[in-house]
């Protein structure tokens, strides 16, 4: 991962991306509107950089994530890669895209052909980033399958013979193989085992510290991230409300939402309360202000901005300084009663 205060260009930019579904409505009173996923977010990320984008299922990660892979077109917004803009569409230039950017899903059996072996799809990957032979290629992907702890036993197994670790190691390969310039890994460890995640999360982080790609870690589980990402940005009904520093966030959040997220990941009492609001028909003013704790009147007229509070810090609760106060007030957790006696 980059140091922070290391200067360099960006890899990726997005500004004020839009994403929006059309959805049927049904009954006396059908017909069509329009879900908007993702509202105005805009990123930015350096190479060798590794953003975590995190938030509760259904809060517009993973659309966001697709839009910057290229593989659906924003309602609005631009993207940029290298200072490139992105060509959606399966024209020339939308496929060039596609090399440059890699994506790893979180189901890796269906993103990868049964009927290949695991070597097979890696090879593939060269010959179609590279234009080698067969037989180059095979050996480029045996050695780099060995590098993410696949041997040469497993590389000849098809994707039904491998566990699922392995299939997302071969997912990671297959990917890397690409030279990828952005590397999105959405929900990638989410169906792992524990020990499992943290082999996966080492050879995400091995990969990069070599290859020197950026990273954007796609996650509802904000402990996962904390220990891969940089920088977090925190997502609530398709809005970023607050992102930096990876240590900030983490240990020092300017929003309710974070703070419940963090708390949860804690296994503390505090977690986010009740059910997200539909995105078809989201609350007005702030769209947290309905489970948030510091809510008042205020928060419902109008959706506050991101603001910055300290640094590369930003957050869109203009009440966070009652929320330092409030976690200043807290007593420690008693960790004994969860954990049992160590």
């Amino acid at each position: 991962m980059v140091a922070l205060d290391t200067p360099s260009p960006p890899v990726l930019e997005a500004r004020d991306i839009e994403v929006t579904y059309p959805v049927a409505l049904s009954g006396w009173f059908g017909g069509n509107v329009l879900l908007r996923a993702v509202r105005g977010v805009s990123l930015w990320m350096r190479a060798g950089e590794c953003v975590g984008l995190v938030g509760e299922s259904g809060c517009g990660k993973s659309s966001l994530g697709r839009v910057l892979a290229g593989l659906e077109r924003p309602a609005a917004g631009t993207v940029l890669i290298d200072g490139r803009p992105v060509q959606w569409g399966r024209q020339r230039a939308a496929r060039r895209h596609r090399g440059p950017v890699q994506m790893v899903f979180q189901n890796p059996y269906a993103s990868l052909n049964p009927r290949m072996s695991a070597l097979d799809a890696v090879a593939e990957a060269f010959r179609y980033r590279e234009g080698i032979d067969w037989r180059s290629a095979r050996n480029r992907a045996r050695q780099l399958l060995e590098e993410v702890g696949i041997e040469e036993a497993l590389a000849r197994r098809y994707p039904a013979a491998l566990s699922g670790g392995q299939r997302q190691r071969v997912a990671v390969a297959r990917a890397l193989a690409c030279r990828p310039r952005l590397l999105i890994a959405d929900e990638a460890v989410s169906a792992l085992d524990v020990s499992v995640q943290a082999q996966t999360l080492n050879t995400l982080r091995e990969s990069q510290k070599r290859l020197g790609f950026g990273m954007l870690f796609i996650s509802h589980d904000i402990s996962v991230v904390r220990h891969l990402a940089d920088r977090i940005m925190v997502m609530y009904l398709g809005r970023i409300v607050e992102e930096g520093p990876a240590e900030a966030v983490l240990d020092a959040p300017r929003h309710p939402y974070t703070e419940a997220l963090t708390a949860a990941a804690r296994w503390e009492a505090a977690s986010v309360k009740g059910e997200p609001p539909s995105p078809l028909s989201p609350p007005p003013g702030c769209p947290y202000h309905t489970r948030c704790p510091l809510a008042r009147n205020t928060c419902a007229a109008a959706e506050p901005p991101l603001q910055t509070v300290d640094g590369d810090h930003r957050t869109a609760c203009p009440h966070w300084r009652e929320l330092n106060r409030t976690l200043a007030r807290q007593p420690e957790p008693d960790v004994s009663a969860t954990t049992g006696m160590l």
